[in-house]
């Protein structure tokens, strides 16, 4: 079992940077496939960036691609999200996720582990 706790969110500026952290309890941090969703108020939860193991493979939501960076460091057991030249639609709850399985995956119902987010506001 894996326990996330995310950290890092706030506000911030447009075309300004934030990069949150998930640290994870457990001894098997670099078994799990990591990623990274969010969720904007009145929508639902979407996927961002995800990450494999050994993190050799990383995968973005075009909405993403060019300005977020996913990364992982097994050795401290933490996920990484950096997040540049935000946009106001950036605006969400964070959360990180854990999937046990080799393949990278892009949904949720396959991630079995949460953390309880980070909330990111983007001011115009």
């Amino acid at each position: 079992q894996v326990q996330l706790v995310e950290s890092g969110g706030g506000l911030v500026q447009a075309g300004g940077s934030l990069r949150l952290s998930c640290a994870a309890s457990g001894r098997t941090f670099s078994s799990y496939g990591l990623g990274w969703f969010r969720q904007a108020p009145g929508k639902e939860r979407e996927f961002v960036a995800a990450i494999s193991r050994s993190g050799g493979t990383t995968y973005y939501a075009d909405s993403v691609k060019g300005r977020f960076t996913i990364s992982r460091d097994n050795a401290k057991n933490t996920v990484y999200l950096q997040m540049n030249t935000l946009k106001p639609e950036d605006t969400a709850v964070y959360y990180c996720a854990a999937d046990d399985h080799s393949l990278v995956r892009t949904s949720t119902p396959h991630y079995e582990y949460w953390g309880q987010g980070t909330q990111v506001t983007v001011s115009a």
